[in-house]
């Protein structure tokens, strides 16, 4: 296959990260664009032999600063989002609205063959939440301005490199007393980020054009079995304890003061809404890329950092 240019945003993400090797393995070559080249930069240079990646360092909200790489290759993806905001710059509807809208023009003007937009899913249920509407908003102009866009919705993308799974073994390691919200019933789909970087490269291969794809692991668990996955998986257990709305949300705005929150009101108001396929749109697996990996196998091959004895520690759930 002839070695075909790609523009990643966001590409330092543990998305990023999965995609570049699996890119540089299938022959394309992949251009990275990052604000700080000093602190990923020499990471991201590991992921490829030498000559697929090319690393830089640029203002990405700048449309004159960013015209000339589009006008160098022939496949753009958006992996760019935040959980909470800091900042006007990094605002919801800076980084969610803003930032895709002018992609979508520039791959448009450019005629680019193909522009990948990574949103969430269930954005459209959420309309109480500032980051979901932010999303929702991106979506419907990366279609308005480039009407071969694939936008692709994932549940939470997890792995030994993300911030949810890793996040709540340290939590769950450390508290004695866990607090539930909405009692722990809200349902999601996790996709393992190998499985959901498989689904980029085969729409990128395949050249599919489904509008909207919803991607979701092989698996519905609410959030009261995901934690009890986690605690199995490091040998804790721990003491659930269902938090109030009303103490819920005093809560939450005590961790907006942290500058990296673990609960933000925001995202309180998304954990009402299940994060499950609509069936509205296709899905990986009506694409033809089913999601392999199971959340419990999956947390059992890195949750060993969190157990007593590290990678020493003997898993009894094998016994």
């Amino acid at each position: 296959m002839k070695a075909k240019n790609c523009l990643i945003f966001g590409g330092t993400g543990q998305i990023g990260r999965n995609l570049i090797r699996k890119l540089a393995r299938n022959n394309y070559k992949v251009t990275i664009i990052t604000r700080n080249i000093h602190t990923k930069g020499n990471f991201i240079k590991t992921q490829a032999n030498a000559g697929h990646i090319d690393i830089i360092e640029a203002n990405p909200f700048n449309e004159n600063e960013m015209k000339p790489f589009f006008e160098k290759n022939d496949i753009c993806i958006n992996l760019v989002g935040i959980l909470f905001e800091k900042g006007k710059r990094n605002s919801f509807t800076n980084i969610h609205t803003n930032f895709p809208t002018m992609l979508a023009k520039l791959a448009h003007q450019n005629k680019i063959q193909q522009l990948i937009h990574v949103s969430a899913l269930g954005v459209e249920k959420a309309l109480d939440s500032e980051y979901a509407i932010s999303k929702l908003n991106g979506e419907k102009n990366v279609l308005k301005n480039f009407n071969k866009a694939i936008i692709l919705r994932p549940s939470i993308v997890y792995s030994v490199d993300d911030n949810f799974s890793t996040t709540f073994m340290t939590l769950l390691n450390r508290l004695p007393i866990f607090p539930l919200y909405y009692n722990g019933q809200t349902k999601f789909t996790p996709i393992h980020c190998s499985d959901l970087t498989d689904v980029i490269l085969n729409i990128m291969k395949k050249n599919i054009d489904s509008k909207i794809v919803e991607c979701v692991g092989p698996e519905i668990l609410s959030f009261k079995e995901i934690l009890l996955i986690l605690l199995n998986s490091i040998g804790k257990k721990r003491f659930f304890l269902p938090f109030p709305l009303f103490a819920a949300k005093i809560t939450a705005k005590i961790f907006e003061l942290m500058p990296n929150p673990l609960l933000t009101a925001d995202q309180l108001r998304l954990l009402k809404y299940d994060n499950v396929v609509s069936n509205n749109y296709a899905s990986n697996a009506s694409i033809g890329v089913p999601a392999k990996k199971s959340f419990e196998n999956e947390i059992k091959k890195y949750s060993y950092m969190w157990r007593d004895g590290g990678q020493f520690s003997r898993d009894n759930s094998f016994d």
